[in-house]
């Protein structure tokens, strides 16, 4: 069987900012969630019998006591925020297993799931579903992988390195130095994308980086400066990477056999009645009894 992890948050923000406005029989706006779902039922269609969906159910983590930057739901528009409860409820209605994070974020749940997934023989592929490069850590040569569903691109280990430079497990160390604009924290002053690449791919992790800069191979440009930078901001460098490793302790699901689809719950009908979207619940009735031949 194959697995299939999807970042609700990211889709969430995807198909707002993707799809047109509309409102439930009470008012709410659902134009993302509508969206969301159909996407994810299409997965379903297509073949995906696993799955499980992580949501930031709070933008907020333990990470924001860590770091005062890190990033929180201010500017967040309140129409996007307000959809993150419903399309939980509704996921749930229709039959998908749904992490909201509280404590953790979405992220943390992913990677949880992905090695609780990877660790089951039975399991042939864990296909992670999000673009946000902090997943990469989280890629294992072809068994766990990255999928980016808006633009049809699948990274195993070997494209993780084309992309970025340093092997999956050097991810954290790379935000480290280069930073992350979507989280909220700026890296090493004066490093960059290439530097860390260069850096990493011969060290690995910040603590192997010689301190000494004369140490450092020929081919590293202001390695001086760098090193000074580097050094001279340890502890920031240090927090940076805590703050870009994943947590994989995240409550998620006892066995690989709880993610199974098994069609939409009773509730999903009256759900989609208020959502004014009775396609959806054909659809899933649809495949679900599919899925219950298979």
């Amino acid at each position: 069987m194959d697995v299939h992890l999807i970042d609700g948050t990211y889709e969430l923000f995807r198909h707002f900012f993707a799809v047109p406005s509309a409102t439930d029989l009470n008012g709410r706006e659902i134009g993302a969630v509508r969206g969301v779902l159909n996407s994810v039922l299409s997965m379903i269609e297509r073949g995906a019998t696993h799955l499980g969906v992580a949501t930031d159910h709070v933008v907020e983590s333990f990470r924001n006591d860590l770091y005062p930057g890190y990033k929180t739901s201010e500017g967040v528009p309140r129409e996007l925020l307000s959809q993150f409860p419903v399309l939980e409820e509704a996921l749930e209605g229709m039959g998908v297993v749904v992490w909201p994070m509280v404590e953790y974020e979405a992220d943390d749940a992913l990677a949880s799931a992905a090695v609780r997934a990877a660790a089951d023989d039975r399991v042939k592929q864990v296909v992670i579903c999000t673009p946000d490069k902090d997943l990469s850590q989280c890629v294992a040569g072809e068994r766990v992988v990255q999928l980016d569903r808006r633009r049809g691109v699948v990274r195993d280990e070997a494209g993780v390195i084309a992309k970025f430079g340093v092997k999956p497990e050097s991810i954290p160390d790379y935000l480290a130095l280069a930073g992350d604009s979507a989280d909220g924290f700026p890296g090493v002053p004066g490093w960059g994308a290439k530097a860390a690449s260069l850096s990493l791919s011969r060290y690995y992790h910040l603590e192997a980086i010689p301190k000494n800069w004369r140490e450092w191979p020929s081919s590293f440009r202001g390695a001086r400066r760098l090193s000074e930078a580097l050094f001279g901001s340890w502890s920031d460098a240090l927090l940076f990477r805590t703050l870009a490793t994943l947590r994989v302790d995240a409550p998620v699901f006892g066995s690989v056999d709880d993610l199974r689809w098994n069609g939409p719950r009773p509730a999903f009908e009256e759900q989609c009645r208020r959502m004014k979207s009775p396609d959806l619940v054909n659809r899933a009735a649809s495949a679900g009894l599919v899925s219950l031949r298979k």
